[in-house]
């Protein structure tokens, strides 16, 4: 316990000197003295980490830098050498601009939005009977096929994860899928 303390001490009063420690100790030692300069390393040079990436044409520096810590502390214990932190926080910055920026070249490229067809009032008011009858026609449905219905086709599941839900065997599944496909398009049937 006193080996942290001390090292969380260093990090306080030393935070370059605390991740840039040696690690003889092996990756264990390397993640714990990496914990407690990570804090340090964030409010020493997550302003200058926001610069770099603004440098780099990030339209979001504040959202790159902190990407950047993120990662960071989520691959802390495969670091070797804890004065590599900040390389390898430059580097990630470095990488997220970059693809972002690339994203952004192919969303510019690609078509602007197609037009929008709005629907006239009647046309609304049509669709919204529509649905309201389908509705009511798969509420008369039995329960076991309205399940399945809703489980496949609103829940987008296979018909395996169906199966898994309602614990019944897959063909099980298949066959009431089936039949409630049938009920409900006879029932939509008899509307039209």
């Amino acid at each position: 316990m006193r080996a942290d303390e001390a090292a969380q001490r260093q990090a306080r009063s030393d935070p370059a000197g605390a991740l840039g420690a040696s690690s003889a100790s092996g990756a264990s030692s390397v993640a714990q003295v990496l914990e407690a300069g990570y804090r340090a390393l964030f409010e020493e040079h997550f302003h200058a980490t926001v610069r770099l990436a603004r440098l780099l044409g990030a339209d979001d520096p504040e959202d790159v830098a902190q990407e950047a810590f993120t990662r960071l502390h989520e691959h802390r214990r495969r670091l070797r050498e804890p004065a590599a932190a900040l390389a390898y926080v430059r580097r990630t910055v470095t990488n997220l601009t970059t693809s972002r920026l690339r994203h952004l070249k192919v969303v510019r490229r690609s078509p602007t939005s197609r037009p929008v067809h709005h629907a006239s009032a009647e046309d609304s008011v049509v669709q919204a009977e529509r649905v309201d009858a389908l509705l009511a026609a798969v509420r008369r449905l039995p329960q076991r096929q309205r399940e399945v219905l809703i489980l496949r086709y609103w829940m987008d599941l296979a018909v395996a994860e169906v199966a898994d839900v309602l614990d019944i065997p897959t063909g099980t599944a298949k066959s009431h899928i089936s039949r409630a496909q049938r009920a409900l398009a006879t029932r939509l049937e008899d509307l039209a």
